[in-house]
């Protein structure tokens, strides 16, 4: 089973009006009877709020994480992070896989280094102390934030990533509010809960490592249930791993700003940081229901013997 065209599924590219609209209501800006809603000329309307919170989160996380990464395997991962998203045409064209550690297993490598190399230098659980659990107000001011962050929409038009494609991530941080405020830090799990919470990783470590780990899964998934696989379900599995490895690659490239001090501000960088966790948790979630949750309507029909 082969075949199939990433930018055609209706879930990437093509981001639904609603949630375009709804994406434009979260920003501010007055869209009415316009169709084309896209992270570009949202940045051309968006209202600059400058919030000091974001700020202040920015520069202490710049004071205690700047010097612990390494700027240069961060630069090598983050380009091999692009790479493995310029392959998944490639990957989505061959289909099924012809076994259970093939091709989606090969994307998820550079996203691994990155997350071994934060998670040796603290990253998460410094992130987890720094940043607010996510809240409506925050999700906002994060998207807020990431539409106007030039250099960041710039670097995913270099890595592949279309309008309608930077739209559908920039709606999944704004649009996702409720679904994002059940990750909460580790440190913010209420001691009345019925597990253990010191075995608990960091809500930016959860993600990362979920995302990867959901990739990673996707060969012997795609191969054990080739007889329920359809089309469609190739699609939206090409498509929501490009999702989470643009994720990884916002959280790539706000770390390598971090260790460099390179363009982005402390705004931008709260911003980019929790953008790219936001990112990583929706698109592994929708990943779960259209490609893991085969159900009786969504599967391929049965072949008469």
């Amino acid at each position: 089973m082969c075949g199939g065209n990433m930018s055609q599924t209706p879930t990437t590219s093509n981001t639904k009006l609603a949630e375009r609209g709804d994406l434009a209501t979260v920003l501010g800006v007055d869209t009415a009877g316009e169709e084309d809603v896209t992270w570009t000329n949202l940045a051309g309307r968006v209202e600059p709020r400058p919030d000091p919170t974001f700020a202040s989160r920015g520069a202490t996380i710049r004071d205690d994480l700047g010097d612990r990464l390494d700027p240069d395997l961060l630069e090598r991962e983050r380009e091999r992070i692009a790479d493995e998203i310029g392959r998944l045409p490639d990957v989505r064209a061959a289909g099924v896989p012809d076994e259970p550690e093939g091709l989606y297993t090969e994307v998820a490598e550079p996203g691994w280094r990155l997350y071994d190399h934060l998670l040796e230098v603290g990253f998460f659980e410094r992130l987890d102390e720094t940043l607010p659990r996510f809240t409506a107000e925050h999700v906002e001011t994060t998207a807020r934030e990431l539409v106007l962050t030039e250099p960041l929409s710039s670097a995913l038009d270099d890595v592949g990533f279309d309008e309608g494609e930077k739209t559908a991530l920039l709606s999944a941080v704004a649009n996702d509010s409720e679904r994002l405020s059940r990750w909460v830090p580790s440190n913010q799990i209420p001691d009345d809960v019925e597990f253990d919470t010191s075995t608990i990783p960091p809500l930016h470590q959860r993600a990362m490592g979920g995302a990867l780990l959901w990739i990673r899964g996707l060969d012997r998934h795609l191969w054990q249930n080739e007889v329920l696989v359809t089309e469609e379900i190739l699609d939206d599995a090409a498509w929501y791993v490009k999702a989470m490895l643009g994720g990884l690659f916002v959280s790539a490239t706000a770390a390598h700003d971090l260790a460099t001090a390179e363009r982005f501000t402390d705004e931008q960088l709260t911003a980019a940081l929790t953008a790219g966790t936001a990112v990583q948790i929706v698109s592994q979630e929708e990943l779960l229901h259209a490609v893991f949750y085969i159900t009786d309507e969504m599967r391929a029909p049965s072949e008469l013997r």
